[in-house]
């Protein structure tokens, strides 16, 4: 199983609104092709105005074949061009993982 751990920092103060947005034009489009994440969440303490979200892919493969196919979609790119526009999001942290050979993760 492949983890793509992803963190966001947005800027003070619009945390908020970018989960708005992305509740209202990305999720259901990034979900129709990359499926369920494992977690989304947002920073309670810590380093704050970042979220993460994470996603299960069965190998490299998989999530290329996935990812392509959302990246081809328009829906995505007017997401992307909206949250671009407004400026909230300033930094991006992407990690792939492996799972550990004593966990087994099941979708």
């Amino acid at each position: 199983m492949l983890f793509d751990v992803r963190v966001y920092t947005c800027r003070p103060g619009t945390i908020k609104k970018q989960m708005e947005v992305y509740e209202k034009e990305g999720l259901a489009v990034q979900t129709k092709h990359l499926g369920q994440p494992v977690f989304y969440g947002i920073t309670e303490s810590g380093e704050v105005n970042t979220y993460m979200h994470i996603w299960a892919y069965e190998n490299a493969a998989d999530r290329e074949k996935r990812r392509a196919a959302m990246q081809a979609d328009p829906d995505w790119h007017a997401f992307l061009a909206k949250t671009g526009e407004l400026g909230y999001l300033i930094a991006q942290k992407n990690t792939l993982m492996n799972n550990a050979p004593f966990y087994n993760y099941k979708r």
